[in-house]
């Protein structure tokens, strides 16, 4: 079962019309039409035995869940040349859910501030000698859903145990832990909540249906001071082993979406079916359903702004100057230098190296090869502009 029979069954409703983005109808069409007669493709046959295959397009959307294992292995692969062979912290920068509507209506801004205030957080504290004294190599990834596909606006972070001083050297972290989890709450509160009024001020935020009162500054102060009262919760997760382990670990967050086919269960004439982990009660898997419109509404949710990168890289994995940074931070570790980076694969060989198996074989006689013998135009035309990572 896949999302894309969901959005086939029930999407129809879903149109700029009635109140949808661009960017989400983009996202809706794309995942219904992937891989079928609709984006177009070519016929292949059999040299040896005369099968017949139809093969189609994929509409690469950034939201797709049929789309990611590719754009996934490439950027893991382009990464892999930048791990320090250091161990590795994740941590998660989460914020309160009393800020969930005005996100729905300010997406970019609000995400934007996100990731500023949590890579300005964990910079601030890798500056600071008491815990590190030099610059982080961090990595930041946005996601926006939870387990119920509900809103839970929050950044994964994987952070290199160490920083490289200003004279060159690598500085290790002090104790068994990088960073204190309370204290980096509190500055990741207080520099989030200055940013806002800050957005506030200049009129960079919209507001309208649930949020139009918050344009009387008056308004604002019980939001405010409930988000200033508030326990802002940042979680780290102990360092892990080698190089692998940490890229193995990042591919499970940087390419995911809202929800995969393989969490779908069910579908008929007005619900939707879902597994889920129930994080509050031993972490039990569940099944949930809802209604089909209410299952789409909240995958929408989660269908980012376009062109918005939601992974970022700070510190010595920012763009400027990366290369002799990592450079510095390898010498200083008396570390090899960085493994050549993997040529960019074909789709052919792609599939050849993960699934073991050969795409332009026959599946039929398993003995000829697939050739191409005709294309198959496409009916309709996918822009496929939410692509960025």
């Amino acid at each position: 079962m896949e999302l894309a029979q969901v959005l086939a069954r029930h999407g129809a409703c879903f149109r700029p019309a009635a109140g949808l983005s661009t960017v989400q109808y983009r996202a809706l069409r794309a995942i219904r039409t992937c891989r079928t007669a609709a984006l177009g493709g070519h016929i292949e046959k059999c040299e040896r035995c005369g099968a017949l295959r139809y093969s189609y397009h994929s509409c690469r959307n950034r939201h797709c869940p049929k789309c990611q294992t590719l754009a996934k292995e490439r950027w893991l692969a382009a990464r892999r040349a930048e791990l320090l062979p250091v161990p590795y912290y994740h941590v998660v920068f989460t914020l309160p859910h009393e800020l969930n509507t005005l996100a729905q209506g300010n997406p970019r801004v609000i995400y934007r501030l996100l990731f500023e205030t949590a890579s300005a957080t964990l910079i601030e504290f890798g500056q600071n000698p008491r815990w590190l004294g030099g610059e982080i190599a961090a990595t930041l990834v946005l996601h926006t859903w939870g387990q119920r596909l509900d809103q839970h606006l929050h950044v994964h972070g994987l952070i290199a145990a160490g920083a490289l001083g200003a004279t060159g050297q690598w500085l290790h972290p002090r104790s068994g832990f990088l960073f204190p989890v309370k204290a980096l709450s509190q500055v990741f509160r207080g520099k989030f909540l200055a940013a806002l009024a800050h957005a506030f001020a200049t009129s960079a935020l919209k507001f309208a249906g649930a949020t139009a009162a918050l344009a009387d500054p008056q308004a604002r102060r019980p939001l405010i001071a409930g988000l200033r009262s508030h326990d802002w919760v940042v979680y780290t997760k102990r360092p892990f082993g080698g190089p692998q382990q940490v890229l193995d670990y990042l591919g499970r967050y940087t390419h995911r979406v809202a929800i995969s086919n393989h969490r779908l269960v069910s579908l008929d004439d007005t619900e939707v079916g879902f597994r889920y982990r129930d994080y509050a009660h031993g972490n039990r898997r569940k099944i949930m359903r809802l209604a089909a419109h209410e299952f789409i509404r909240r995958f929408l949710l989660h269908v980012l702004p376009s062109g918005f990168m939601r992974i970022r890289h700070y510190g010595l994995l920012a763009n400027r100057a990366k290369r002799a940074k990592l450079a510095q931070a390898r010498a200083a570790l008396n570390a090899p230098l960085a493994p050549v980076p993997i040529v960019r694969e074909t789709v052919e060989a792609f599939w050849l190296r993960i699934a073991r198996r050969d795409i332009h074989q026959c599946p039929h006689c398993r003995a000829g090869r697939l050739i191409i013998i005709g294309v198959i135009p496409a009916a309709v035309q996918i822009t496929p502009r939410a692509r960025s990572p």
